[in-house]
């Protein structure tokens, strides 16, 4: 074998490989994740298909060190490219919830206006005896960043959490105030 290409070229092709290999298995359980099985299928054989190619170059080459670093290195970067890609793909929805204090109209107001549809609930805070506002929302998760934007403009101190959420199904969402539902589309 050629020295530029045992110790350049497959070093390359295996660092390129594993980053793919590791990107696409981070997108694989994603689509698991979502529920999209037959494209998991098509992905999880390119996976394993690039992976079993990449580690028969390395056990063919067993005292080749740059291929071991290659593997590594395609391992690590692929990591970082396959969240970046899931942070681009956005697929489907997540539930964000937000706790915040009873001065919560102006935020409250903001969601609506950029058309989020909030399920709103009172509550007590257990270390205070002020009340709380617990404002839960179901968007697209394509839209998480414009409504971190809102919540830090409008009330930076709030406290909220993102959960992904498999599968919705449309409804009328509710708006509930002293433990009354009041079926209202708000």
């Amino acid at each position: 074998m050629e020295p530029i290409f045992a110790y350049l070229i497959l070093p390359a092709l295996i660092f390129i490989a594993r980053v793919v290999d590791v990107s696409l298995g981070t997108i694989r359980i994603i689509f698991i994740s979502k529920g999209f099985k037959f494209l998991s299928l098509i992905i999880g054989f390119i996976e394993v298909l690039i992976w079993l190619t990449a580690i028969n170059q390395i056990w063919g080459n067993m005292n080749n060190i740059w291929l071991y670093l290659a593997y590594a290195g395609g391992f690590a970067t692929g990591n970082y490219v396959g969240i970046w890609l899931d942070e681009k793909i956005s697929l489907g929805n997540v539930m964000v919830r937000i706790i915040i204090r009873k001065n919560s109209g102006k935020l409250i107001s903001e969601l609506k206006k950029n058309n989020y549809r909030l399920t709103i609930l009172e509550g007590k805070s257990c270390s205070e005896e002020k009340g709380v506002h617990v404002i839960f929302s179901v968007i697209p998760r394509k839209e998480l960043k414009n409504v971190f934007k809102i919540i830090k403009r409008i009330n930076p101190k709030a406290f909220y959490t993102v959960e992904d959420i498999r599968s919705t199904r449309k409804n009328e969402y509710l708006v509930v105030k002293k433990g009354n539902f009041l079926n209202k589309r708000i």
